[in-house]
Formats: C-alpha cells, sequence, structure tokens
C-alpha cells in the first residue's frame, strides 16, 4: 500500500503499532476526525480529503490564521491533506485509485450521499475486497431516526445527559464536554483496529458502521443500567450516587477538594482522621450499600468534616490514609501540571508559519511500537499532488483535477 516515508516513529527504532497502514479519511468536524487522530499517533498514513470548502474545524476557534485554528490543528496532527472537489468525475476517479490501494476507508457522511456518489461499501470493495470501510454515522440505518442531523448536543439530549444532569443541578444542562463526538471516535478507533486484526488472521475486508446515538446510549447506560438490568425492571436505570446534587467538590476553608470516599476501609479511614470512629456503627454508613442508599446524607456529613480544614491540610491527611483525593484544577491548570510535564504528555513542534505549537501527546505506551505525532497538521491540499503520484496517478490526471 503507498505510504508516505516517514520512516521510524520519534522514540524507538519501529514505526508505531499501525505503521503501514495506509487510511483515506473522508470525515470532517470532530467524531472522525478525532478516530483518525488516533490511528495516525499510532503509525497510519492518514490521508485526508477535504474538499474546496476545508473541513469546518478550520473556522470553530481561535487561530493565528483564517482556516488553521487551534481546534483543526489538534485533530489534524500529523496527517496528510488532499483536496478533491468530488462533484468533478475526474476528482471521483482518482479517488476510486486511491481507495483500491488503501486499507481502510472512512467517511462521516450520510449514506444516502455516498451511494449517490457510487462510493458506498460493495462499490469500492469490489475493487479492494481486503479493504476496511468504516461508516460513521449519527444514527443506525436500520432505525427510524436514519438520517437525522447528528451533533453533539442532540446526541447527549436523547441518551438521558442533561435529565440526569438535572437531577443534580436543578434543571437540565449539556456536559461541558463533546463527549458524544469524542466516545463516538473512540469507538469508532477501536471498531477499525479490530476489523484490520481481522483481515490480518482471515485475509477478509469488511464493512464498519459506528454510530453517535447507539455508541453514546451504549456508553451511558453502563454504570446507569443498574436494576434495569433484570427483566421485569427492579429500579429505574439510574446510578443514584451518581446523579445525587450533594456529589460534588468537597468546599474547604480556602478553595476545593475532590475526594472519594467509597470503600469501608476508605470510611474506617477517614472517621479516624475526624477522631469519631463511632461513627462506622451508624447503620446508615456502616457498608458499601447503606452509604449508597444514604447518599445525601452521607456527603452532607463528610462536607461537614471537610469545610473546617484548609485544602492542603486535607491533601495531605487524605493522601496519608490513602483516600483517593485531588485538588480541583482547571483546563488551564492542566497545561503547567507537573506530573504531565513528568510523563512528557505534551508535545511541541515548530511551524514554518504559526511558531510553536503544543499538543496534548498520545495517552498511551508501548514497548516496542511507541505512538507520536506523525508531523505537523497540514495545509490544506498541501499534499494532493504528492499522494495521487504515490496512488499511481499520472501527470495529465492530476493536471485534469485543475486544483489550485
Amino acid at each position: 500500500m503507498p505510504h508516505s516515508q516517514k520512516g521510524a516513529t520519534p522514540g524507538g527504532p519501529l514505526g508505531g503499532p499501525l505503521d503501514g497502514v495506509t487510511v483515506v479519511d473522508m470525515t470532517s468536524v470532530l467524531m472522525g476526525p478525532y478516530c483518525t487522530q488516533i490511528m495516525s499517533d499510532l503509525g497510519a498514513d492518514v490521508i485526508k480529503v477535504e474538499g474546496p470548502e476545508g473541513d469546518i474545524t478550520r473556522q470553530i476557534g481561535p487561530g493565528k490564521r483564517d482556516g488553521y485554528t487551534g481546534l483543526y490543528y489538534t485533530l489534524n496532527r500529523g496527517k496528510r491533506s488532499i483536496q478533491l472537489d468530488l462533484k468533478r468525475p475526474e476528482a471521483k476517479a482518482a479517488l476510486l485509485k486511491m481507495v483500491a490501494k488503501c486499507d481502510v476507508f472512512i467517511h462521516s457522511v450520510r449514506h444516502q450521499a455516498m451511494e449517490r456518489l457510487g462510493l458506498n461499501y460493495e462499490t469500492l470493495s469490489a475493487g479492494n475486497p481486503g479493504l476496511v470501510y468504516a461508516n460513521l454515522y449519527g444514527f443506525g440505518r436500520k432505525g427510524e431516526y436514519d438520517g437525522q442531523p447528528a451533533y453533539d448536543d442532540t446526541i447527549q439530549g436523547m441518551t438521558g445527559v442533561p435529565l440526569l444532569e438535572a437531577t443534580a443541578a436543578g434543571e437540565p444542562r449539556y456536559l461541558a464536554n463533546v463527549m458524544a463526538d469524542k466516545v463516538s471516535g473512540l469507538t469508532a478507533a477501536y471498531a477499525v483496529n479490530a476489523a484490520l486484526y481481522a483481515r490480518a488472521t482471515t485475509g477478509v475486508g469488511q464493512e464498519v458502521s459506528v454510530s453517535m446515538f447507539e455508541t453514546l446510549a451504549s456508553f451511558m447506560l453502563t454504570e446507569h443500567m443498574t436494576g434495569a438490568a433484570f427483566d421485569p425492571p427492579i429500579s429505574e436505570p439510574v446510578y443514584q450516587r451518581i446523579v445525587t446534587k450533594e456529589r460534588k467538590p468537597f468546599r474547604t476553608k480556602d478553595g476545593y477538594v475532590g475526594a472519594t470516599v467509597y470503600t469501608n476501609k476508605h470510611w474506617q479511614r477517614f472517621t479516624d482522621i475526624v477522631g469519631q470512629p463511632e461513627l462506622r456503627d451508624d447503620p446508615r454508613f456502616k457498608d458499601v450499600a447503606a452509604r449508597l442508599k444514604h447518599v445525601a446524607d452521607y456527603s452532607n456529613l463528610l462536607q461537614s468534616f471537610i469545610q473546617d480544614g484548609t485544602t492542603e491540610e486535607w491533601m495531605a491527611a487524605l493522601n496519608k490514609a490513602e483516600i483517593p483525593a485531588a485538588r480541583i484544577k482547571s483546563t488551564t491548570d492542566l497545561l503547567t501540571d507537573p506530573h504531565l510535564e513528568q510523563v512528557d504528555f505534551f508535545k511541541t513542534m515548530e511551524h514554518p508559519v504559526d511558531g510553536t505549537l503544543k499538543f496534548p501527546g498520545p495517552p498511551v505506551e508501548f514497548s516496542k511500537t511507541p505512538a507520536a505525532i506523525q508531523g505537523l497538521p497540514p495545509e490544506q491540499g498541501q499534499h494532493t499532488q504528492e499522494v495521487l503520484r504515490e496512488f499511481g496517478l499520472s501527470e495529465v490526471e492530476i493536471a485534469a483535477l485543475n486544483i489550485k
């Protein structure tokens, strides 16, 4: 398969675990690009196919230049960008040549549009039986929501997130996180890699479909199924400890601390810290089940003790007792977090136009095939001619695309 001449991944003698895998990426916004960013960090050669207008994330959030925002950079580092106007037959022919020789084709276009373009799985796999073809949809094609627009807010709303938040916050609200897109992107990444493993053992490619709605429904119900796991249900599908309004950081004299006094050992050690071992015999708090049943009383009791000390005093006491605890931090604090600095979490790269760029690096480690950021985020269409030549297009065919 065509592959960029990147050589070994920085940090080790071997490339990443996906070195040698070529991905033709026809996704945009966040779910798909997050999936393929993960694959790029793992060593795959990800070829980002953009139309003349470019990925919408080029326009979302601040940037030093029009079309090159921090969000676009974070999602697309290490990829190669080609520009194709698929409304033109020459561009479609070029894409078909690429897909015939790649390992993975991934898109986030509605299936009706892919059918019209002649880019469905049946058509593309006929010329490449080993192809892993990934559909990233809002909703599964067999259900009545098929084809409806899907954005993070709508998917959060349809999977119970705002109403669960209302239990604690008093009114429905979305999480301050593009959770549906990112969880779905992670799901797509493991699904595509599983299909690649299946191909390695069977020699056969396949079609993979990942939908945001089903993905987040599964994600949300993991802990919230509770008594609804029985048929008929013996409780509503809500994990009460998670949604209680008292589940929040504990206020100290000078700030906040996040403490999880959860197990019986945690509770025994906490009663020792506050000098009230007799609380262990309170029937409301005697074990995990009792504390979960009386979670509001339990949380209020912890708060009544914690508010009398400073954050540093509580961090010292809780750490000594091996009770999970953390200072409450902002996303800004993460940029200078000492632990993240010590594990070399952030990576910097020098951009010829925008100067120093800072990225969260791959959060996984491999002892033999290290993951790493493969290169700078691409300019729009930067690699069009280079990539098309690698896939065997002639100079005449490339010129016919009339790419500026």
